[in-house]
């Protein structure tokens, strides 16, 4: 950990084994039939998912399933527009639209790999989307003191760890409808994890549905539900305990694009 970075924290109590609040039945996103290939090789195939307005949603799967894919394809990535399916949002099919225009429905992606931005401070970065929510309030959040960090620029004198911290607050300041996140544990030292949670919660508590990408077990296991990918398709899916423990039996370390039936 970097010597001015403190634990990611809320201001809110410590969790504590509390029962999951209950979900709105409507569906926020719905992904029905969806495939991609990309230089000829499937990444998506007719692949299913539904995710309820107001939920954490794990998404879990062997290196090169087609995760970080799924997330690019929801956000509109250049080069990730389904050739066959539907994604529909809040009741609209968005699959022909261009990445600002979902952004600005509410969709937004902490990349797995955040972007460096020469010149533009780390208070400006995360003021640019925000709403409502004070930028110093959303660097403490995130367990970066605004004093030290506020000012100094989003470049390549950031770690890994540091950078991705920033992207959370970005997240937090947007207060999105749906806040895609990709290993968002990537780079943060694992005394953290517990405090990632809370921003997690502190997401959903502003009104955002998160679809949560992740290896990290611990994470995952906050979700409401969750989603196994494998070659491209969902398949397990439901009780997040019980895709946790269909995805540790999977018989790949890297998925070969074979489904997985364990």
């Amino acid at each position: 950990m970097n010597e001015t970075e403190t634990p990611i924290r809320s201001p809110a109590a410590p969790r504590t084994n509390q029962p999951k609040q209950s979900l709105r039945s409507e569906s926020l996103l719905r992904l029905s039939g969806v495939c991609l290939a990309r230089q000829g090789r499937a990444i998506l195939a007719d692949l299913d998912l539904d995710l309820h307005e107001g939920e954490i949603h794990a998404l879990v799967g062997a290196n090169g399933s087609g995760k970080s894919s799924l997330a690019y394809a929801i956000m509109g990535c250049e080069g990730y527009r389904p050739d066959a399916g539907e994604i529909v949002f809040d009741g609209r099919r968005i699959d022909a639209l261009q990445m600002h225009e979902r952004a600005r429905m509410g969709i937004t992606l902490a990349w797995q790999e955040p972007a460096r931005f020469e010149g533009l401070s780390i208070g400006d970065y995360v003021r640019i989307g925000a709403r409502g929510e004070g930028v110093e309030d959303c660097l403490r959040r995130v367990g970066l003191d605004p004093a030290r960090y506020a000012s100094r620029a989003t470049d390549k004198t950031l770690s890994g760890g540091e950078r991705k911290r920033v992207e959370l607050a970005a997240v937090l300041a947007m207060k999105p409808r749906l806040a895609i996140l990709d290993e968002p544990t990537a780079g943060i030292d694992l005394l953290s994890l517990d405090a990632l949670i809370e921003v997690i919660e502190a997401l959903r508590s502003a009104g955002s549905t998160v679809l949560l990408i992740t290896h990290q077990a611990e994470v995952a296991s906050h979700a409401d539900r969750a989603s196994q990918l494998c070659g491209g398709r969902i398949v397990f899916r439901g009780d997040t305990a019980q895709v946790l423990a269909h995805y540790r039996l999977r018989a790949c370390q890297r998925c070969d694009g074979t489904i997985c039936h364990v």
